[in-house]
Order: structure tokens, then C-alpha cells, then sequence
């Protein structure tokens, strides 16, 4: 009977140890599925990005645009990065200092030589009308307000289907003049904007002719009053 029990015993500690072993495989293989961020900006040189060189520069470890008072840019244009994204977060630090901004992602290049952009854009504003929104460039306007969720069904038929919070306690948590944090999340159709950790607006982009799965990254330097626009800490990750 003794040695039965023990049998038992020594049966159940090895199934045990199979499956703790087990597990841990399967705990290390998905941490190692996880994709790893990398980094977009070298902090000294605008390499793997293209644009107006006369417009974008590398100050004081930062990406600038800088819409000069006098040379002002015609047109909007963007500081392109060279490989298109599918789906991906992307991070970094913002500072505006007047005008309006944004960064482009699965867009579409539509002028190489004037590097004129078209596509989603999570806006960055000094005015403090559009920071946060999802507006896409040179196609359907604003896809979604701060505090906003908006599903696009496959017609193009937009609906308010869920809230981010208040607009303008939202808009309280930007720091002016100062920098921020944005992250950009974009999964299959849905698209989701957070500034400073806090989400501003998200779209469900299901438009059978319009929604895009793939496209570039691109940093806006808007054209009007001068301005000028910082980006550093750039890191993406791609899924």
C-alpha cells in the first residue's frame, strides 16, 4: 500500500513538474512574440526621414519644422519617414509652439518633391481646437472629435458609439509650449489617439472604398503664420 501511495505520489509531482515546465514555455514564447520598439530618430540627423531640408532640422536633439516668417511655406508639407506601417504603435514627445501640426500614418505621398501628405493624422494644435482629433488629410475632414468614438460603417456613414471623456478636461491635461507625450494605436481599423496617457479619440474605420490599412508615417509642418513644431523619443512598434 506504501509503495503504492508513493507511485502515486512520484506520478503526481512529475505531471506537475510537465506541466510548470510546460507553462513556462508557453509564458517565454509569448514574451518573446511580443514585438520590440525601435527607435526612428538617432537624435542627431534626420537619416531614414525625408523633406524640405530649408524647412526641417535637427535642434537641440529634436526634430524641428519650422515655418519661417521669411520664407513661408505655400502649402502644407511633411518630414516623411522612408517604410510604410500596417499595424503599430507608435510613440513620442511633441512640442508646438503656434500654429498646427500632426503626424500622418498609412498615408499616401501625393507630391514627392513638395512632400505633400494625405491620410489619417492625429492633429497637434497650438490653437486648442483640433489637439487629439483623428482628421484625415486631403480625404474625409475630421474623422473624430476629442472625447470622441466613431464607427464608420462600410457606406461611410459615421456614428458616436462611445465617449473619451470631456473635451475640454481632456484638453487640461496638455502641457502649452511645453512637451507632451503621444501614442498612436493602430490595430486592424481601429485607431486610437492618447495624449500624455489619456485617450482623446478613437476611430472604426469600416469603409469598404476609403479605410486604409497601410501607408507612411509623415510629421506635418502646416502652412500659414510661422510656427514651429519638436519631435524626439520616437519609437515604433509594428505588428
Amino acid at each position: 500500500m506504501k509503495f503504492a501511495l508513493r507511485t502515486l505520489w512520484l506520478g503526481a509531482c512529475a505531471t506537475l513538474s510537465m506541466f510548470l515546465a510546460t507553462s513556462a514555455d508557453a509564458n517565454a514564447q509569448e514574451k518573446k512574440a511580443e514585438p520590440a520598439a525601435v527607435s526612428l530618430f538617432d537624435g542627431k540627423s534626420l537619416q531614414g526621414w525625408s523633406g524640405l531640408t530649408a524647412n526641417w532640422t535637427v535642434q537641440d536633439g529634436a526634430i524641428t519644422g519650422e515655418n519661417k516668417a521669411d520664407a513661408p511655406i505655400g502649402q502644407n508639407t511633411f518630414l516623411v519617414y522612408d517604410k510604410p506601417v500596417k499595424d503599430f504603435e507608435l510613440t513620442l514627445e511633441f512640442k508646438i509652439m503656434g500654429g498646427n501640426s500632426g503626424i500622418q500614418y498609412r498615408s499616401k505621398v501625393f507630391d514627392k518633391d513638395k512632400f505633400v501628405v494625405g491620410g489619417y493624422q492625429a492633429d497637434i494644435d497650438a490653437g486648442k481646437r483640433f489637439m487629439g482629433i483623428n482628421y484625415e488629410e486631403r480625404g474625409r475632414g475630421i474623422m473624430a472629435e476629442r472625447g470622441e468614438i466613431i464607427a464608420v460603417d462600410g457606406q461611410g456613414k459615421k456614428s458616436r458609439v462611445g465617449s473619451t471623456g470631456d473635451s475640454d478636461a481632456l484638453l487640461s491635461q496638455i502641457k502649452w509650449e511645453d512637451w507632451n507625450r503621444y501614442k498612436i494605436v493602430a490595430k486592424g481599423n481601429v485607431l486610437q489617439h492618447y495624449i500624455n496617457d489619456q485617450l482623446m479619440s478613437e476611430v472604426q474605420d469600416s469603409e469598404s472604398a476609403k479605410a486604409v490599412t497601410e501607408g507612411v508615417l509623415a510629421l506635418q509642418l502646416h502652412a500659414g503664420p510661422p510656427m514651429k513644431v519638436q519631435f524626439k523619443s520616437i519609437m515604433l512598434k509594428t505588428y
